[in-house]
């Protein structure tokens, strides 16, 4: 459960408060916190810590009989990894909605089978602040935050090979994909890491590893935003 009552800056060298704006001074709209950052990086289990209503970000993926997939260079294989094979423009109307009305519709998709199941609806009650996140939050920052949904965007990181081992086996325990696949993904997905990381960040996601991002957190639930235009610092 996140920690409201922690100083929202944290220590200087983790939090720069200049970056954010407070609003506690007028009603606190809902925002979105855009949580990204690689693909078993650990973002679901961090978002659930925060206590916060959570929007899967991958339910917006598009199904295995879209034409406008992308594929991998030199390969048969679908490029679940491009921003090309996920609907922008459905994920930030439902963001939209949630900040404006509280509830949306949104689909459910089923990883194994590339396809959306079912829709079903999903509310965050009188929450100000909820978390969106995925491995392509990154690419909707600048558009959160000129529609004035953002509280903050984050991209969690941390070791390139920590995050191969906690995707594989997540991956190979929810059957996600055939082995081969997955395997094949896994091993170009930890070589990109390092410029996955670079790419969310230019985007506008800070980056961080989890302590630094809950300590973000509590800063947006206690009444800050980010300012527009605020830069997030390139990672080493």
């Amino acid at each position: 459960m996140l920690d409201t009552n922690r100083r929202p800056e944290g220590s200087p060298a983790r939090v720069n408060a200049s970056h954010f704006c407070s609003v506690s001074s007028q009603p606190i709209p809902t925002r979105v916190v855009l949580l990204a950052g690689p693909s078993g990086s650990g973002k679901s289990v961090l978002a659930a810590r925060t206590g916060l209503p959570v929007l899967r970000l991958d339910d917006f993926y598009k199904e295995h009989n879209d034409p406008t997939l992308p594929r991998v260079p030199g390969s048969t294989d679908i490029d679940w990894d491009s921003a090309g094979s996920w609907d922008a423009e459905a994920a930030v109307a439902a963001i939209a909605e949630l900040c404006r009305a509280g509830r949306t519709d949104v689909p459910v998709y089923d990883i194994a089978t590339s396809s959306r199941t079912h829709h079903e609806a999903f509310h965050i009650e009188r929450s100000p602040l909820f978390v969106a996140e995925g491995i392509f939050a990154a690419d909707i920052v600048e558009r959160c935050q000129d529609l004035g949904l953002l509280a903050d965007a984050l991209c969690l990181r941390g070791r390139p090979s920590t995050t191969f081992r906690r995707r594989l086996v997540r991956d190979l325990r929810e059957g996600r994909k055939s082995v081969p696949f997955l395997l094949r993904r896994g091993w170009r997905l930890m070589r990109a890491e390092r410029r996955i990381v670079a790419r969310q960040t230019a985007l506008g996601a800070y980056p961080c590893g989890k302590e630094e991002a809950l300590g973000r957190f509590a800063a947006a639930a206690a009444g800050r935003c980010r300012r527009a235009g605020a830069g997030a610092p390139v990672p080493e």
